[in-house]
């Protein structure tokens, strides 16, 4: 195995001519000042800080008064960053998290309502081109990958750590889910879940994946264990000796990193609450083959008990873009049955034809009315399940235009292992 993995990596490193000796000295955070030409140069290297150790690299996302969202100049230095490691023969693994109370909080949509406020969709294009291509580059990366997930986790931030190879949960995320959160909550504001949810929501045991696409629920870390979202979990306070630990190692096994995780994980379960003890209802009322069967299979479970899950399920379902859930149940059951590219693929026609208004202005109108005026009062459009029609949904999944390229990935030069 370690005999493929170094003729590959030979490969991928000529084809891409020792670029990463080209690439501008990296702020390692313990060893020396970043260098810069200007102070946008500063402010773009500071958005992604690096730390050096022996055989490792530890990228460190670095927007926490955003709780890390990604824009687009972060994504393309993550790129560029992980292509020069991947290349460099002296480095054996790689490792993300961020700094502050979040890993990261997704893109950074508000950014992108100002975009297409302004009429600049060409850049609202290239941010979702950057952040996909960066989520390929790690689900195809021939060196094992750490992600610890110390804080809310949401959306793009499940994005570029899920197709890696670990991936560390804490337990902040238990504090009563407000402090380390993972979700996909994109419903809610008339989006769809991208950034690859199509496919690993798809691959969750049984029906949770449209359960946790459809209503943005959040999952603690125990759940993230539990479902097999998170590879390890840890208390907080002894992610410092995991990373002291980790940076020791001088190896690109993966078999000899997970020890190392191993023995320092802790043993949790989810709690009584956990919508993993309702698997069954989740299953009976999330299989319908739409939206409307769900809410009726959901209303059904709830007449006779008055079942305080459904009841808070339907809740939040009644708060979502009508159009958001049918294209994104019908995106959830392609990406079943989809490659990684073939899901970033599509997600990017989707998450462009969101963004156009052409269909519909919910995007724009979620986040205004939970991110930028705050009221919690969106005029979803259409209003309702049934003024969506199949003509509406199919939209999301065709080409803006004739003259619109589709997403480029190097499928040909990078292809998963799994």
């Amino acid at each position: 195995m370690q005999g493929l993995k170094a003729a590959a990596a030979l490969l991928i490193r000529r084809s891409r001519a020792e670029s990463w000796r080209a690439l501008p000295n990296y702020h390692y955070r313990n060893l020396s000042s970043l260098p810069s030409n200007s102070s946008i140069d500063d402010d773009i290297q500071n958005q992604v800080l690096v730390e050096g150790e022996a055989y490792s690299r530890a990228a460190i996302l670095n927007r926490p008064s955003a709780l890390n969202a990604l824009n687009t100049n972060m994504c393309a230095r993550l790129l560029k960053l992980y292509k020069s490691w991947e290349d460099n023969p002296d480095i054996g693994f790689v490792m993300m998290k961020g700094s502050g109370r979040a890993f990261c909080a997704g893109g950074d949509i508000v950014s992108l309502y100002h975009l297409i406020k302004q009429g600049k969709l060409e850049d609202c294009k290239e941010f979702f081109r950057t952040i996909y291509s960066f989520i390929y580059e790690l689900g195809t990366y021939l060196k094992p990958h750490v992600a610890i997930l110390d804080g809310i986790t949401m959306g793009g931030g499940a994005g570029v750590s899920i197709p890696g190879t670990f991936r560390v949960a804490t337990d902040r995320t238990v504090c009563h889910r407000k402090h380390n959160v993972f979700a996909t909550p994109e419903t809610l504001i008339g989006f769809h879940p991208d950034a690859g949810a199509s496919f690993y929501l798809s691959h969750l045991p049984g029906h949770l994946g449209e359960y946790l696409a459809l209503s943005g629920e959040t999952l603690s870390g125990a759940e993230m264990i539990a479902c097999g979202l998170a590879t390890h979990y840890s208390y907080s306070e002894r992610l410092q000796l995991i990373e002291q630990q980790l940076g020791k190692l001088v190896t690109d096994d993966p078999s000899v990193i997970e020890a190392t995780l191993e023995k320092y994980s802790d043993l949790v379960h989810p709690d009584k609450m956990s919508v993993l003890h309702r698997i069954e209802t989740v299953d009976k009322c999330f299989s319908h083959d739409t939206v409307e069967e769900i809410f009726y299979a959901l209303e059904s479970e709830a007449s006779g008990s008055n079942d305080a899950f459904c009841n808070s399920t339907l809740r939040r379902l009644k708060e979502a873009s009508p159009l958001s859930l049918k294209v994104s149940l019908r995106s959830i059951r392609e990406g079943r049955f989809e490659t990684l590219d073939q899901c970033l693929v599509r997600e990017y026609r989707m998450s462009l034809q969101g963004i156009s208004k052409n269909i519909s202005t919910d995007f724009c109108e979620g986040v205004r009315a939970r991110m930028v005026d705050k009221d919690l009062a969106p005029k979803w459009n259409p209003a309702s399940l049934e003024q969506v029609s199949e003509d509406m949904v199919e939209h999301y999944f065709s080409p803006l235009n004739e003259l619109e390229p589709d997403l480029e990935l190097p499928t040909e030069q990078r292809e998963a292992f799994t």
